[in-house]
């Protein structure tokens, strides 16, 4: 069908919410579960296919045009820029991009002579941030828990996701400044928001209304 849509949706935190607002507008299977080993589900009724994908891929995925739109948090798109039509914040999945040091190094604060190091998942949102602050730092790319790295002398500062703080404040981390809020995003493949306008502005529509309580 040339108007079936594509929609690639984020593993983790994201995934149940998007999954819970894609059956009240009716474009997900009512069995559709964030505990299902699938990558993939077809929605016959509304010509719908969702995919579950790693969420640093989705702007990829949309950007090249192997799905039509995908959910994604703001802070993959600051962190990756890609060429994609951003409609709609949809508001969950709300939390916070900060620069957090350890408690012991607060009344330190500027008194390093030389770069600081910090560790981060985001190394480009990073030097965006120090560099427009003129402070010279070396960036530490880290994959996993990036509240460890100051505890064992990796880095001074750590620049990463919270929703909470209960993670910081258990590793006795304080936050020193607020970079950015990120909430989930629909993004679209500009392509597709024209070959298939109708359907596209439809998905816009029906997740807004979905977001306000109503249903398409």
């Amino acid at each position: 069908m040339k108007d079936t849509l594509t929609i690639a949706l984020s593993k983790g935190k994201l995934l149940e919410p998007a999954l819970d607002l894609f059956k009240r507008v009716g474009l997900a299977p009512k069995d559709i579960s964030p505990e299902s080993r699938r990558l993939i589900f077809e929605h016959q009724a509304s010509g719908t296919t969702l995919m579950i994908v790693r969420p640093s891929d989705v702007p990829t995925y949309v950007e090249y045009g192997v799905v039509d739109a995908g959910i994604v948090g703001a802070d993959v798109l600051m962190e990756q820029p890609t060429d994609v039509y951003e409609p709609l914040d949809l508001g969950f999945g709300s939390c916070r991009l900060v620069v957090a040091a350890p408690k012991s190094e607060i009344q330190q604060d500027g008194r390093h002579a030389t770069r600081l190091r910090v560790a981060t998942k985001y190394p480009n949102v990073t030097e965006r941030y120090f560099t427009q602050k003129g402070i010279p730092i070396e960036i530490i790319k880290l994959y996993g828990s990036v509240e460890l790295a100051p505890l064992v002398g990796l880095s001074d500062r750590i620049v990463d996701l919270v929703s909470t703080g209960n993670t910081l404040r258990a590793h006795d981390l304080v936050v020193m400044d607020v970079i950015a809020e990120s909430t989930a995003r629909l993004i679209v493949n500009r392509a597709s928001l024209k070959l298939k306008y109708r359907r596209m502005n439809g998905l816009i529509e029906a997740l807004r209304s979905g977001l306000q309580g109503g249903r398409s």
